[in-house]
Protein backbone atom coordinates (compact mmCIF):
# COMPACT_ATOMS: atom_id res chain seq x y z
CA UNK A 1 0.00 0.00 0.00
CA UNK A 2 2.87 2.46 0.71
CA UNK A 3 3.96 2.26 -2.78
CA UNK A 4 0.73 3.07 -4.37
CA UNK A 5 0.51 6.18 -1.53
CA UNK A 6 4.23 7.28 -3.15
CA UNK A 7 3.14 6.25 -7.08
CA UNK A 8 0.01 9.01 -6.45
CA UNK A 9 2.24 11.65 -4.76
CA UNK A 10 4.73 11.19 -7.18
CA UNK A 11 2.16 11.91 -9.72
CA UNK A 12 0.79 15.04 -7.81
CA UNK A 13 4.40 16.04 -7.98
CA UNK A 14 4.14 15.61 -11.86
CA UNK A 15 1.09 17.25 -12.11
CA UNK A 16 2.93 20.54 -10.08
CA UNK A 17 6.26 20.26 -12.56
CA UNK A 18 3.77 20.29 -15.69
CA UNK A 19 1.56 22.90 -14.93
CA UNK A 20 4.35 24.82 -13.64
CA UNK A 21 5.95 24.70 -17.55
CA UNK A 22 3.18 26.88 -18.49
CA UNK A 23 4.72 29.76 -15.79
CA UNK A 24 8.58 29.37 -16.79
CA UNK A 25 7.59 31.21 -20.09
CA UNK A 26 10.14 29.02 -21.88
CA UNK A 27 12.12 28.79 -19.22
CA UNK A 28 13.35 32.43 -19.35
CA UNK A 29 11.28 32.95 -15.69
CA UNK A 30 14.18 32.39 -12.69
CA UNK A 31 11.49 30.94 -10.03
CA UNK A 32 9.03 29.16 -12.05
CA UNK A 33 11.80 27.09 -13.37
CA UNK A 34 13.00 26.34 -10.38
CA UNK A 35 10.05 24.87 -8.94
CA UNK A 36 9.84 23.25 -12.16
CA UNK A 37 13.11 21.43 -11.64
CA UNK A 38 12.88 21.11 -7.85
CA UNK A 39 9.21 19.71 -8.52
CA UNK A 40 10.51 16.92 -11.23
CA UNK A 41 13.29 15.75 -9.17
CA UNK A 42 10.88 15.10 -6.46
CA UNK A 43 9.08 13.34 -8.70
CA UNK A 44 11.21 11.46 -10.10
CA UNK A 45 12.71 10.32 -7.27
CA UNK A 46 9.58 9.16 -5.23
CA UNK A 47 8.73 7.01 -8.51
CA UNK A 48 12.23 5.42 -7.80
CA UNK A 49 11.12 4.70 -4.66
CA UNK A 50 7.66 3.49 -5.50
CA UNK A 51 9.20 1.11 -8.46
CA UNK A 52 11.01 -1.03 -5.94
CA UNK A 53 7.84 -2.28 -4.93
CA UNK A 54 5.42 -1.96 -8.09
CA UNK A 55 6.48 -2.51 -11.63
CA UNK A 56 7.92 -0.20 -13.75
CA UNK A 57 5.22 -1.67 -16.32
CA UNK A 58 1.97 -0.42 -14.26
CA UNK A 59 3.90 2.32 -11.93
CA UNK A 60 4.75 4.56 -15.36
CA UNK A 61 1.87 4.73 -16.92
CA UNK A 62 0.14 5.50 -13.75
CA UNK A 63 2.56 8.31 -12.71
CA UNK A 64 1.84 9.40 -16.12
CA UNK A 65 -1.64 9.30 -16.32
CA UNK A 66 -2.02 10.90 -12.91
CA UNK A 67 0.14 14.37 -14.53
CA UNK A 68 -1.44 14.34 -17.36
CA UNK A 69 -5.02 14.31 -15.63
CA UNK A 70 -4.19 16.60 -12.95
CA UNK A 71 -2.56 19.07 -15.48
CA UNK A 72 -5.99 19.03 -17.83
CA UNK A 73 -7.93 19.55 -14.79
CA UNK A 74 -6.18 22.28 -13.70
CA UNK A 75 -6.29 24.13 -16.95
CA UNK A 76 -9.60 23.69 -17.18
CA UNK A 77 -10.30 25.46 -13.63
CA UNK A 78 -7.56 27.86 -13.42
CA UNK A 79 -6.51 28.10 -16.76
CA UNK A 80 -10.00 28.48 -18.29
CA UNK A 81 -9.18 25.89 -21.06
CA UNK A 82 -12.01 24.35 -23.06
CA UNK A 83 -14.28 21.50 -22.08
CA UNK A 84 -14.76 20.27 -25.63
CA UNK A 85 -16.33 17.04 -26.40
CA UNK A 86 -13.62 15.32 -27.85
CA UNK A 87 -11.19 16.18 -25.06
CA UNK A 88 -13.23 15.03 -23.02
CA UNK A 89 -13.90 11.83 -24.51
CA UNK A 90 -10.02 11.38 -24.76
CA UNK A 91 -9.60 12.30 -20.77
CA UNK A 92 -11.67 9.67 -20.09
CA UNK A 93 -10.32 7.34 -22.16
CA UNK A 94 -6.87 7.78 -20.62
CA UNK A 95 -8.66 7.19 -17.01
CA UNK A 96 -10.21 4.04 -18.74
CA UNK A 97 -6.99 2.94 -19.54
CA UNK A 98 -4.81 3.74 -16.29
CA UNK A 99 -7.42 1.65 -14.30
CA UNK A 100 -7.66 -1.23 -16.79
Amino acid sequence: MRAWILLVVAGLFETGWAVGLKYTDGFSRLLPTVGVLIALLISMAILAVAVRDLPIGTAYPVWVGIGAIGTVIYGLIFLNEPATLPRMLFVSLLIVSIIG
